[in-house]
């Protein structure tokens, strides 16, 4: 047992500085003075004039209270473990060993965790990120596919605290779905979440087929963040083809009797968009226009574009190569990303949302390269 709690010492006496090295890579003490500044704000006569103005300010206090708050328990836990570690140690206490262990693992995930945040610095990493699925060629297998990456993916939204909020989906054939967008809302969501842009590829042994064959499927993620609407995209009314349908959840639930559901296409580039879960056709085109205007920023930046007029649309093919993961399910099991070469042969939980190992691995792997990638 003393040995257990002498490794567990040097493991937390390790992490002492390493916790303290976050202080400035968080820049804690600076967030202290943006809060005090901010708070500070509140109280002038006007601030509640601009409902919406004061509801963001809030929402940033929030957000850098939260910061702070998450750091300092960190350092609190670090101390509290320690003092733990050196009394059980004395004592020769083995009922402290199991405790002693636990929390000394929880503080190396966890500034580990922080380590991964410091590297969300994009101009866009701390937006809402709204996701798209796309099934590729191949009928009912591709769309079952699309449907389980949507199931992915919710799943990693609801373990993390954020808010899953279905906008729009459209029932596949048989099975899965042709289409479908959700938006995850909370800090950073889109940070995490653009590394999974790309193609999926996935090799089973298809549940739809009678003869039991392995099949390969291929489905898209569209990985945008939410922009604030700075009217830097203007979008004519000409270019707009709106048609409006009924709505239908999740596994063709929720049927509405009344087409409030709203699909817009963008003649120019012919990017379609779709919602049908608000409650009214208004909040519903509102929320498609959203997304549009999202669509078309995003292609602007990525593709460094000056005018709204140049963007043509994302024509990528989903298909063989251009994958940016596999998800093999016979003849054996294994989840590999062919960017970064990380793999985990845990493929259930993978497929429940258990995702961060890719995260964590895309992000470290694109903050070691950054010149390749903002080419």
């Amino acid at each position: 047992m003393i040995v257990a709690l002498e490794d567990a010492k040097r493991r937390l006496v390790a992490l002492e500085g390493a916790v303290k090295e976050l202080r400035n890579q968080l820049r804690i003490d600076e967030a202290k003075e943006q809060v005090a500044d901010m708070e500070r704000e509140t109280t002038v006569a006007d601030f509640w004039n601009d409902a919406e103005k004061s509801s963001k300010k809030l929402q940033q206090i929030k957000q850098l209270k939260d910061k702070i708050e998450s750091y300092e328990a960190l350092v609190a836990k670090l101390e509290d473990t320690l003092t733990l570690c050196e009394m059980a140690s004395e004592a020769d206490d083995e009922d402290s060993v199991g405790e002693v262990l636990a929390e000394t693992e929880y503080i190396e995930k966890e500034s580990e965790r922080k380590r991964i945040e410091i590297l969300l610095s994009g101009p866009y990493d701390k937006n809402n990120a709204i996701l798209s699925f796309h099934p590729g060629a191949g009928g009912t297998e591709a769309q079952d596919w699309a449907s389980m990456l949507y199931r992915l993916y919710t799943r990693w939204g609801e373990k993390h605290g954020y808010r899953v909020k279905l906008v729009d989906w459209l029932d596949g054939d048989e099975a899965g779905i042709k289409s479908a967008t959700i938006m995850i809302e909370g800090e950073n969501a889109y940070g995490y979440l653009k590394s999974e842009n790309g193609v999926h590829r996935l090799v089973r042994v298809s549940p739809f087929d009678a003869s039991g064959r392995r099949h390969t499927s291929f489905a898209s993620v569209e990985v945008m963040p939410e922009f604030e609407d700075d009217n830097s995209i203007v979008i004519r009314d000409e270019d707009l083809d709106i048609s409006t349908h009924k709505s239908s959840g999740a596994g063709g639930q929720h049927i509405n009797k009344t087409e409030s559901a709203v699909r817009i296409v963008h003649k120019p580039t012919g990017i379609v968009v779709g919602c049908q879960t608000e409650r009214s056709q208004l909040q519903n085109k509102e929320t498609a226009m959203k997304m549009l205007r999202a669509k078309l920023m995003e292609i602007k930046l990525r593709e460094k574009l000056d005018r709204i007029e140049d963007i043509q649309g994302n024509k990528a093919n989903i298909e063989w190569g251009s994958q940016i993961r596999s998800y093999v399910f016979m003849p054996y099991t294994l989840a590999k990303d062919t960017r970064t070469g990380y793999e985990d042969g845990n493929i259930d939980a993978v497929m429940d949302g258990e995702i961060d190992g890719f995260i964590n691995a895309y992000l470290k792997y694109i903050s070691a390269k950054p010149e390749e990638e903002n080419a």
